[in-house]
């Protein structure tokens, strides 16, 4: 059953993922499997070789937390998988409310960081306020063009998972300022293995060296460094905000136009400027709905582990 609430939690995490400005490491935090997650990447380096010498496979299965790692990314991948046309669908017919389900989302996994907090001193409100500006920061950065050759593709995948991995930055939104988010979303659509295979060795090369200075950070210095990525999650807020205009289009690899640059706007504002309704009432119950969500995975989670 551990195993099986594993799988469900990368599903999770893998729809998270897929979505630009929602990060699978939030979703890591609240359903509390995190710290887990990151200590056995952290164990997969080349010790393993000598364990396996010494003691054989099953102790280095034990020492990785091997089918941990299997249940967790099988889901993610499934998710990947399975959900991206859905939500790639969400996003281009329904704007409003979806964004605002994960505007929600963002709030309550804030609320749900802060409260992991022991000690909440100047260093790290400090700390907090730089994970904003670093944020919002990046943000702001307009997309680079990227071609989708081999190497370019190897090195997204290296970046894009240290952002996964992070709670509040977003591995999608990070493809999408490389250039990269589409020909990805696409080769996954399309079951095009030989791109999809680039971007897991890359993720991969990422995972296993970024994942070791997370570790070292929160076991070394764990209210400051969950201070700054609460700042971080605080920082992507603009980035969802459901209510948006469009200033400038791009063309993406699929000849599609797609927003370039938008501009925030009050919902009470938006119709006058967009001529498209708010979806106010609605926005709100699906803010209510992710808060709901987060808490009762929050819940489930404490029972779990206990």
């Amino acid at each position: 059953m551990n195993y099986i609430s594993t799988y469900l939690k990368g599903i999770a995490m893998g729809a998270a993922d897929v979505v630009p400005g929602v990060s699978g490491g939030t979703i890591a935090f609240i359903t509390g499997v995190y710290d887990t997650l990151l200590e056995s990447i952290r164990r997969v380096n080349p010790s393993l070789i000598s364990l396996w010498r010494q003691q054989g496979f099953k102790a280095v299965c034990k020492h990785i937390n091997l089918f941990f790692l299997l249940s967790l990314f099988g889901g993610i991948l499934t998710s990947i998988l399975t959900l991206a046309k859905l939500i790639s669908w969400l996003l281009e017919t329904h704007p409003t409310p979806t964004w605002s389900f994960f505007f929600g989302l963002i709030l309550v996994s804030v609320y749900h960081m802060m409260k992991q907090i022991e000690h909440k001193q100047i260093p790290q409100w400090l700390t907090l306020l730089l994970g904003i500006a670093i944020a919002y920061s990046i943000t702001e950065i307009k997309p680079i063009a990227m071609d989708a050759s081999g190497i370019n593709i190897f090195i997204a995948g290296s970046i894009a998972i240290c952002a996964m991995i992070l709670p509040g930055i977003s591995g999608s939104f990070i493809l999408l300022l490389l250039g990269m988010y589409a020909p990805i979303l696409g080769a996954v659509k399309s079951m095009q293995f030989e791109v999809i295979g680039l971007f897991a060795i890359g993720c991969i090369a990422g995972l296993m060296t970024f994942s070791h200075l997370l570790s070292w950070l929160l076991n070394r210095h764990r209210d400051t460094t969950l201070m700054l990525l609460t700042g971080l999650m605080l920082g992507t807020l603009p980035k969802i905000w459901p209510w948006k205009e469009t200033l400038t289009w791009r063309i993406n690899s699929h000849g599609e136009q797609v927003p370039l640059l938008q501009k925030n706007l009050s919902p009470f504002h938006y119709e006058a400027v967009t001529s498209h309704p708010p979806q106010l009432l609605l926005a709100i119950v699906m803010m209510l709905c992710a808060i709901a969500a987060v808490l009762g995975l929050e819940k489930y989670a404490s029972q779990n582990n206990k």
